[in-house]
C-alpha cells in the first residue's frame, strides 16, 4: 500500500455515477470526497485523470464490475502463498469456469483459513477458502471499453460482494443473503458458512409476479441439497438478510414465507465504507487482475506518451516564450541604438570640438604645471646649494629630469655628497619630490685645483604645486 498515494472507486450505478477518491494515511485510506456525477456529465478529470504528479504521487484507479458480469467460486485449498495458490486455482480453472477458460478472466480472494477435522489417523489439514471470481471477457472488454468513453482508464477491476463479504461478522454457521438489482432483476448473493469457513456462494432471483415465496424456496432448496451432496451441509442453516430498508422490505416477507421461519436483518456497510474496503484491498492485492493484461499494458503506454507529449509541448511553449522575448528585447534595444545614434550624429560636432578644447586645456596646463616644475626645482636646489660648492648648469627636461654641474674645492668632496642627499630627502607636504631610485649619484671629477662634478634628478610629480 505505501507505494500508492491515492485511490479512486467508481461505480456506474443506474442513476448516476458515483466516485470516491481515498487518500492513503496511517496504512489505510482515509476518504477525501465523494461525488454524484450524472450520467450526462463528464468525471471530474483533475481527480481521475493520471499527470506529472502521478509519477511521485501514484494513483489507484478501480471501478466495481456490474455484478451480473461475474461469477463466484468457492474452492477450498491447502494452505500456501499467493503464487503457489494462484497455480493450485489455474489448475482447477477448466472445473470452476462457467465459460471455455479462452473465454473468461479471472482472479482470486484468499477468504480466510480453517483447520480440516482430521480423518482417521492422519494429523489435521491446514486449509484456506479462496473465493475464485470469474468474468467473460467480452463482457469486461466491453465495460472497459465504457470506461474508456466516460474518460476513466482503470488500473483494476474489482467486484464490492468481496469486500460485503468481509464486512459482515459472520462468527458462527449459517447463511447470509444480500439482495442487489442484476441486470433490472430483483436478485441476491446467498453466502453459506459451515463448519467455520465460507462453502458456498451462489445467486437467487426473485420473480417480478407469481408465487415468490414458492419460486425463491425451490432456489435456496437446490443449494441446500449441494452441499448436502458435497458434505459441507449437514443440518439445518440460521438464515440473516443484509439489506438497507428498501430491500429488507420487499426480501424478508418474501424469505420469511419461503422458509417458514423469522429472518434476523442486518443492515449493510455504507457505500463509503465499502468503496474503503474495496480500496485497501485492492492496493494489497498481487498482479492477478480481472482488468486484461493488454488493457493495462495499453493504458501504461498512452500515459507515457501523455507525459512525453506534454513535455514537448510546454518545451515548445517555453522556447516561443524565450523567442518572443528575445525579439521584444532585441526590437527595443535596435530602437534605443537608433535613438542613441540620432542624438550622436546631432551632438557630433559640438563633441568634436569638445575635444579639441579639452585637448587644449590639457597642453596649457601641462606648460603651467611644466613652470612651476622647473620654478620649484630651482628654488630647492637654491635652498640646498652650500656655499663651497659653484654651480654652473641647472637644466630642467621632460618635465621630471633635473641636471646639475658645477665645481668645488677638493676638499669639499663630501658636502657634494651631503649636497645631493639633502635634496632626495627634500619633502613637500611631507612627501619627497625627488626619486628615491631613480637619477645619477654625484660624479666628481679633479679638474686642475677644483673639483668638477655632476649628478641627476627625477620628479616624483612633475605637477608639484608651489611652496
Amino acid at each position: 500500500m505505501a507505494r500508492w498515494n491515492s485511490c479512486n472507486i467508481l461505480h456506474l450505478a443506474p442513476d448516476a455515477k458515483r466516485l470516491w477518491q481515498f487518500d492513503a494515511k496511517g496504512g489505510g485510506f482515509a476518504l477525501a470526497r465523494e461525488q454524484r456525477v450524472s450520467h450526462a456529465e463528464a468525471l471530474p478529470g483533475k481527480f481521475v485523470a493520471k499527470n506529472w504528479s502521478s509519477l511521485w504521487s501514484p494513483k489507484l484507479n478501480v471501478a466495481w464490475l456490474p455484478l451480473e458480469n461475474v461469477f463466484l467460486r468457492v474452492v477450498e485449498l491447502p494452505a500456501s502463498n499467493f503464487e503457489e495458490t494462484l497455480s493450485m486455482v489455474e489448475l482447477q480453472l477448466e472445473k470452476l469456469s462457467p465459460l471455455p477458460v479462452t473465454q473468461i478472466v479471472w482472479t482470486m480472494h484468499v477468504f480466510g483459513t480453517h483447520t480440516a477435522p482430521p480423518k482417521g489417523d492422519a494429523t489435521p489439514e491446514h486449509l484456506q477458502t479462496v473465493v475464485v471470481v470469474i468474468a467473460a471477457r467480452s463482457a469486461v472488454e466491453e465495460f472497459a471499453g465504457k470506461l474508456e468513453r466516460e474518460g476513466y482508464l482503470a488500473d483494476r477491476l474489482e467486484t464490492p460482494m468481496l469486500d460485503q463479504l468481509e464486512a459482515v461478522e459472520a462468527t458462527g454457521d449459517g447463511a447470509w443473503l444480500f439482495p442487489f438489482s442484476l441486470g433490472g432483476q430483483v436478485a441476491a448473493l446467498v453466502a453459506i458458512r459451515s463448519g467455520g469457513a465460507l462453502r458456498n456462494l451462489s445467486f437467487v432471483t426473485l420473480p417480478a409476479v407469481g408465487e415468490r415465496a414458492k419460486e425463491l424456496k425451490e432456489q435456496l432448496a437446490h443449494i441446500a441439497w449441494s452441499g448436502e451432496l458435497e458434505g459441507w451441509l449437514n443440518g439445518p442453516l440460521k438464515w440473516h438478510l443484509v439489506a438497507d430498508l428498501a430491500n429488507a422490505v420487499e426480501w424478508e416477507g418474501v424469505l420469511s414465507g419461503a422458509l417458514g421461519e423469522t429472518v434476523a436483518v442486518t443492515a449493510p456497510p455504507a457505500p463509503a465504507e465499502l468503496a474503503g474496503r474495496t480500496a485497501k484491498r485492492a492496493a494489497e492485492a498481487g498482479k492477478s487482475n480481472l482488468l486484461p493484461e493488454e488493457f493495462s499494458a495499453r493504458y501504461h503506454q498512452q500515459f507515457v506518451d501523455r507525459l512525453w507529449l506534454r513535455g514537448l509541448m510546454y518545451a515548445g511553449a517555453t522556447y516561443a516564450v524565450f523567442c518572443v522575448i528575445y525579439f521584444c528585447a532585441t526590437a527595443v534595444l535596435s530602437i534605443r541604438t537608433t535613438s542613441v545614434e540620432a542624438q550622436a550624429s546631432v551632438l557630433g560636432g559640438s563633441y568634436t570640438n569638445s575635444l579639441q578644447l579639452k585637448a587644449i586645456y590639457n597642453v596649457l596646463k601641462e606648460r603651467q604645471q611644466l613652470k612651476y616644475a622647473a620654478l620649484d626645482s630651482w628654488q630647492w636646489v637654491a635652498e640646498e646649494l652650500p656655499t663651497t660648492i659653484n654651480l654652473q648648469r641647472f637644466s630642467f627636461a621632460d618635465g621630471q629630469h633635473v641636471s646639475l654641474s658645477g665645481t668645488a674645492p677638493q676638499d669639499q668632496v663630501d658636502t657634494l655628497f651631503n649636497f645631493n642627499t639633502a635634496l632626495k630627502k627634500k619633502k613637500v607636504k611631507d612627501q619627497f619630490v625627488f626619486d628615491q631610485h631613480k637619477g645619477d649619484p654625484v660624479n666628481p671629477r679633479v679638474s686642475g685645483n677644483l673639483e668638477s662634478w655632476n649628478f641627476n634628478l627625477e620628479l616624483l610629480h612633475a605637477e608639484a604645486a608651489p611652496q
